[in-house]
């Protein structure tokens, strides 16, 4: 039997493992008047597994055999949980899809190959058979990149690479390491700190997802201010397809045409299955700090980011919160947590007598690492640009507080679920002088769905992942749904999604395309950038056997 880590089926992370709110006393109230919901009432509970209704497998004995030549019957895998499990990622739509029993579809069948020989023959043998190929990872994924078409006609393959997880090399001279694709976040630094290495790479679904799904999804972390995206990171990749594996060598730099890495990165399965890649590892460093700090206001908080991002501190984090985030996180809190000084009367006696409005107060996280006379260095640059714009350090506190809990935030979703409230993420990317409009126009159009809809919405935000151009907002959303949680879902993101778009934002900054944000993608890209992209996906793979659908949809034979 396959023994490969899976979340639970209905929702984030590990059975046994849930969001607790009796020790947080300020989070009731707040998500009372932020949403009008109690959630002092009991949740619902929960569906049971044996009450869904699971699409009976379609897969056929001949191919059967054939998946089962390759990598034994004890890897092959036909069971309703597994493909439940298979058949999502972990957006709300999934969330609330599955969680009602809504499965049209299903994987027909979920592989675990032990290696890149045992992936190359299944991807041979799914095209052979005229099968669909869908890779997974973690399953953590938000915008529908591991769904089969509910009108999929075919035997659908669902590829988890749990069992290529390994290290299988260090240039110690180059700082390369060789990892396989299914390498989970956890897992991967263990064995690289082991050598003193990191990847430097901690997205929020760190917990739980791969190496291989940050590539394919064009990932970024909470640190990328420091060791660049996913994009920046690989440096080499391994791809499957049915005649033979693409091998991009990990070169620094190279003039070789339109670049086939970058094509890989992002793709989403289209082109193949990536079986392994070679990073940029990084010296674990000496001494390494998240710093608090809070604004007067969003505009000095904005303000301030870029002049750090222009300036020649290079932060490991650069995160700021807008007034409606800062007060949730303050919600959150528990008496002995890193946030519990910034409450105290001291603090807002002196935030007052300097004129502040504290209900527009926003809370920063700054990070350094380095040697210590480095991130001394830093610290002072930072502090000089905090202080010009207003801001104030409130100390290791608040910091210490993030790095603990920073994995933990999508437990808050499945907890809200249980009580009748949806609650999801939309981020996006755009240039400095284009930030502020953006927001207030996403801000904007969140409230007018919420009026569309009639019900009480929260709308929050955070800037993250500085560069020198610009940086990504990441919005968070929440209202007590009606009767169509979904379809009140769709309105809701809809209008977040266009808001991006109309204001010269991104669609999104680093979840991906999937068959949520697709629709956006010619506004994005242009229709001519379309066409450029559904040539190369059409001719590399015309029959769409490989995850048809996700970006733009598959022409077909």
């Amino acid at each position: 039997m396959t023994h490969v880590k899976h979340m639970k089926w209905w929702g984030w992370g590990d059975d046994g493992v849930s969001f607790e709110h009796h020790n947080k006393p300020e989070f009731a109230p707040f998500v009372q008047a932020a949403i009008g919901l109690d959630v002092s009432a009991p949740p619902a509970p929960p569906q049971s597994f044996e009450s869904l209704d699971v699409p009976p497998s379609r897969l056929h004995d001949s191919l059967r055999e054939q998946l089962t030549d390759i990598v034994g019957a004890e890897h092959v895998h036909v069971d309703d949980m597994r493909r439940v499990v298979h058949t999502y990622g972990k957006s709300i739509r999934d969330l609330l899809r599955v969680r009602s029993g809504a499965i049209e579809r299903c994987p027909d069948v979920v592989v675990y190959p032990a290696d890149e020989a045992q992936v190359r023959a299944l991807v041979r043998a799914a095209v052979d058979a005229d099968a669909v190929l869908i890779p997974f990872g973690g399953g953590t994924n938000i915008s529908g990149s591991l769904e089969p078409a509910t009108d999929e006609q075919r035997v659908v393959i669902s590829l988890d690479l749990g069992r290529l997880d390994q290290l299988l090399d260090v240039d110690d001279a180059s700082g390369l390491a060789r990892i396989q694709a299914g390498a989970q976040g956890p897992d991967l630094e263990r064995a690289l700190a082991a050598r003193g290495w990191t990847l430097g790479h901690f997205p929020d679904s760190f917990a739980h997802s791969t190496l291989g799904g940050w590539i394919a999804t064009r990932s970024s972390g909470m640190q990328s201010d420091k060791y660049g995206d996913i994009a920046d990171i690989v440096r080499g990749v391994r791809l499957a397809r049915p005649d033979g594996v693409v091998n991009i060598r990990a070169i620094p730099s190279a003039s070789t045409g339109p670049s086939v890495r970058e094509m890989i990165v992002g793709s989403e399965g289209r082109l193949g299955v990536i079986t392994e890649a070679t990073v940029q590892v990084h010296r674990i460093p000496p001494v390494r700090q998240i710093l608090g700090y809070l604004f007067p206001s969003w505009d000095a908080g904005l303000a301030a980011m870029r002049d750090i991002a222009a300036s020649d501190a290079s932060p490991s984090v650069t995160r700021v919160s807008d007034a409606p985030e800062s007060a949730f996180s303050f919600a959150t809190r528990t008496p002995s947590s890193g946030l519990k000084s910034l409450g105290t009367k001291a603090l807002t006696t002196f935030l007052r007598k300097r004129g502040w409005d504290l209900s527009q107060m926003c809370l920063s996280f700054i990070g350094y690492e380095g040697s210590a006379a480095h991130v001394r260095y830093e610290k002072r640059l930072v502090r000089r640009i905090v202080r010009r714009h207003g801001g104030v350090y409130v100390g290791e506190g608040p910091g210490a507080l993030y790095d603990q809990k920073k994995f933990d935030t999508p437990y808050i979703r499945d907890f809200l679920l249980d009580r009748g409230a949806a609650a999801d993420v939309s981020e996006t990317a755009a240039p400095w002088s284009a930030l502020r409009p953006l927001y207030d126009t996403t801000m904007a159009a969140a409230r007018r769905a919420y009026d569309d809809l009639g019900v009480q919405g929260w709308i929050m935000c955070h800037l993250s992942h500085s560069y020198h151009s610009g940086a990504c907002l990441y919005f968070t959303f929440a209202f007590v749904h009606g009767d169509e949680p979904i379809k009140q879902y769709d309105h809701v993101k809809s209008a977040i999604q266009q808001s991006f778009i109309d204001a010269g934002g991104t669609l999104s900054h680093h979840h991906a395309v999937g068959v949520e944000h697709a629709p956006w993608l010619a506004q994005d890209i242009s229709p001519e950038g379309v066409a450029l992209m559904r040539g190369l996906l059409d001719s590399a793979d015309p029959n769409g056997n490989f995850n048809p659908d996700k970006i733009i949809p598959t022409a077909g034979p």
